[in-house]
């Protein structure tokens, strides 16, 4: 089956999503066919997705998934391990989902755990790991040209450091980030808690936690912001493998709706969701990742199907 890809709000309202001038009005209704997956895929190509490339390392960030943003597979996170630097730096996914029982949390494009190193200064500029640390806690690097996914992490969490050997790591909320060596598949989490020192991070640059701990994903943080950006999931999970695929959205104060329900969701920030189009039925308002919108305390039996910012 053939991978359906999306892109930003603009190609949705291209191919019918509605976008209404006030929560409480209906969706406006159309005689005519929709469009064919061809015809989705075409009009994805000139979302308005557009890169904003930073000015300190030349890496050009975008909304939405590895898979949404049509990164080639072959490349990047994804890319064997044995592949040139240069080939795995054309783009790196960091997205919010679950490692090993801990949520919410980073991991990379493979769905490997994402750590950062408590000997590393927040807000230090630099790496403490180097030689042959970084051997055994490779650092997520990029370059210019670099393109960086980001689902569900707020773009002011993440920044750049320059490392001793000149390469440019990743930070979220100011911590420098890694892999573990020994983690081999997503959901491993063989580095939480090594020497006391390394943790699985969370997408504001703190520790994760066991998902009965972590805040109520149907609360928004107090003072939290609305959200600007949500990638919604067609499946539970934050799947976007296979024959699954991501819609990332930008989010307004008009509501909007999406075609067919979602089952899982990772935003920027607060979103309110509804269970049915035109921002109608049941709703909740939520700031952190969901793995199934069906389930409580949000129980939309069909996936979310409208949303608007919170």
């Amino acid at each position: 089956m053939r991978r359906k890809q999306v892109g930003f709000a603009a190609a949705l309202f291209a191919v019918g999503v509605v976008m209404l001038t006030a929560c409480g009005q209906g969706a406006t209704t159309s005689g005519s066919a929709a469009p064919s997956q061809d015809q989705v895929q075409e009009q994805a190509q000139d979302a308005s997705n557009e890169p904003e490339t930073d000015g300190q390392s030349g890496v050009d960030l975008l909304r939405g998934t590895a898979n949404s943003n049509k990164a080639d597979q072959s490349t990047g996170d994804r890319a064997p391990e044995s592949a040139p630097v240069e080939v795995k730096q054309k783009w790196v996914e960091l997205r919010v989902g679950n490692a090993g029982g801990l949520e919410p949390a980073v991991v990379n494009g493979k769905g490997l755990s994402v750590y950062w190193f408590s000997d590393d200064p927040v807000n230090g500029g630099v790496s403490n790991c180097n030689g042959e640390c970084a051997k055994t806690w490779p650092a997520i690097t990029v370059t210019k040209g670099t393109r960086l996914f980001f689902p569900g992490i707020r773009r002011d969490n993440i920044g750049f450091i320059k490392r001793q050997d000149g390469q440019t790591q990743v930070t979220i909320g100011g911590r420098p980030i890694y892999l573990f060596n020994k983690d081999k598949k997503a959901g491993d989490i063989l580095g939480q808690n090594v020497g006391g020192k390394w943790f699985v991070i969370n997408p504001e640059g703190k520790r994760a936690v066991p998902a009965a701990e972590a805040p109520n994903p149907n609360q928004p943080a107090p003072g939290g912001k609305p959200a600007n950006s949500v990638t919604f999931f067609k499946e539970k999970n934050l799947k976007d493998f296979g024959d699954s695929f991501a819609v990332g959205v930008k989010v307004s104060d008009k509501c909007a709706d999406l075609r067919g329900g979602f089952e899982s969701l990772s935003p920027d920030g607060a979103v309110k969701i509804w269970s049915e189009p035109g921002c109608k039925g049941k709703s909740a308002v939520v700031s952190g990742s969901v793995n199934d919108t069906s389930a409580a305390p949000i129980g939309f039996p069909q996936g979310v199907k409208s949303y608007i910012r919170a």
